[in-house]
């Protein structure tokens, strides 16, 4: 598989060779979807909760006698029944979201997702890309003049330059080969990485 190598201006100065086991995978839209599922599950703190009924800090006593008022039988206020009441199935705060993916699974998926975006054209590959001094202004200019608005930066190494430079554009983010995951690699129109990094991923999954 060959990648499209650009320079600073943003111009194809020649292809990067790649492992075909990594960037010429065929889709499999069935995993991506259970690995995408899966990350976003597993992301979840479970921290949210709700009151059942012996949660809710209501009277205990009965409401009004069995018979004789003409109303239906009530025992207490914090019948799941009444407004305010407590839940039937309240949901708890130490609810266990997550979903189990297989290292298997994780690699197919991640190499069937950037084989997807090699094909689509959204991957480039650059020798390297560094800042002299952390100013988000120069890293911002440097993309702009790359063509790109929107990109996912995979560089084998973050140094505090770039990292610094990054961290105050909503349009851009730097990871490292091994920080990099499914969610982010889809929510990115374009991404781009360096040689370095392109190895490393082979190194990791292929």
């Amino acid at each position: 598989m060959e990648l499209n190598l650009i320079d600073a201006q943003g111009q194809t100065s020649g292809s990067v060779s790649a492992s075909d086991a990594l960037f010429a995978r065929d889709y499999n839209e069935a995993l991506i979807h259970q690995l995408v599922t899966g990350f976003l599950a597993n992301a979840r703190q479970g921290t949210r909760a709700q009151k059942g009924r012996a949660d809710i800090n209501k009277s205990t006593k009965k409401p009004w006698k069995q018979k004789g008022t003409g109303r239906a039988r009530a025992g207490r206020a914090s019948s799941p029944l009444w407004r305010g009441g407590g839940k039937v199935f309240p949901n708890l705060p130490d609810e266990n979201f997550t979903h189990k993916i297989n290292r298997k699974m994780y690699r197919a998926g991640m190499c069937s997702i950037l084989s997807q975006l090699a094909r689509d054209g959204r991957i480039s590959v650059v020798d390297e890309i560094s800042i002299d001094s952390p100013k988000t202004k120069l890293l911002a200019q440097k993309i702009k003049g790359m063509g790109f608005e929107q990109v996912l930066i995979i560089t084998d190494e973050i140094d505090d330059n770039l990292y610094l430079s990054a961290r105050n554009l909503t349009n851009v983010l730097v990871l490292e080969p091994r920080h990099a995951d499914p969610v982010t690699l889809l929510k990115f129109d374009r991404t781009l990485m360096t040689k370095a990094a392109v190895a490393k991923f082979e190194e990791m999954l292929a």
